[in-house]
């Protein structure tokens, strides 16, 4: 991962196919030259143009876009979700949270329950948590053999190809941040009456496992950041930076679909309404 400040976020924040990632050497405050101030025009051009797209990609109702938000607990996925889908129409912007599975869904492949929520035609799905959970948690606490979820990264890639082939679009973002920025961030959930509710010991448990996640999510990007569904790995101790830059790549990439209104009816054209 090269990173020049001069670049575009999409080609600066990108994985690539089998790139091993180190996240302990991983700056997670870079700010690239960037300036916060200077940023917050920046970003609400770029919520401006993902409002007229997203509207574009409803009316025209041909393809699917899925945004997927990994990182570990404090590392800024709601504030994401509520910044870039604040964007949105919310009609056509379904967001979806994955818990731990119902015993319904344990039931079944741990795929079931997300391709149900992959979004239709004409919508900007957003997943908080996914399917990766399933490389991830399972891995971190031994919740199934190493036999078992090695083999889940072939059957991601194989999956999010068929999505890719039926004409969905895929974003992922794994937003980084550092062992002292989470602790921060829990601290303010603590000390913070509104957000206190955020905050569970088992949260405390959780960050004793911080290397081990880390190395999870380190192979994660190497094993599944594909050509068709790439990863961008966001710095994001800073929440301006962070929403800056997925805003963007999110903005590019729809930009790319260019989403036509469709036709309107004949005869509109001149149409007096008494």
């Amino acid at each position: 991962m090269d990173h020049q400040s001069g670049d575009g976020f999409r080609d600066l924040l990108r994985v690539k196919p089998g790139e091993k990632i180190d996240l302990a050497r991983f700056d997670c405050g870079a700010t690239f030259g960037r300036d916060k101030s200077a940023a917050e025009p920046t970003l609400a051009a770029n919520l401006t143009r993902l409002s007229d797209l997203q509207d574009r990609i409803y009316a025209e109702a041909k393809r699917a876009v899925l945004i997927v938000l990994q990182g570990i607990d404090a590392a800024g996925k709601d504030g994401t979700i509520s910044v870039i889908a604040g964007a949105f129409n919310p009609q056509g912007t379904p967001v979806t949270s994955f818990k731990v599975p119902t015993p319904k869904e344990a039931a079944h492949d741990f795929l079931w329950r997300v391709h149900a929520a992959v979004p239709g035609k004409g919508e900007i799905g957003i997943f908080n948590r996914s399917h990766y959970e399933q490389v991830l948690i399972v891995r971190v606490h031994n919740l199934e053999p190493e036999s078992v979820w090695r083999r889940h990264y072939g059957e991601i890639r194989n999956w999010e190809q068929m999505l890719t082939d039926q004409g969905v679009t895929i974003l992922k973002f794994f937003l980084a941040i550092d062992k002292e920025t989470q602790r921060q961030r829990f601290q303010e959930r603590v000390d913070d009456p509104t957000k206190r509710w955020k905050f569970h010991m088992a949260d405390l448990a959780e960050r004793k496992f911080w290397d081990d996640y880390t190395a999870a999510f380190e192979e994660m990007l190497a094993e599944t950041s594909t050509d068709h569904a790439p990863w961008h790995l966001v710095p994001a101790n800073h929440n301006w930076l962070r929403n800056l830059a997925v805003s963007e790549i999110v903005a590019d990439t729809l930009d790319d679909l260019n989403p036509q209104y469709p036709e309107s009816e004949a005869g509109l054209e001149g149409l007096k309404i008494v």
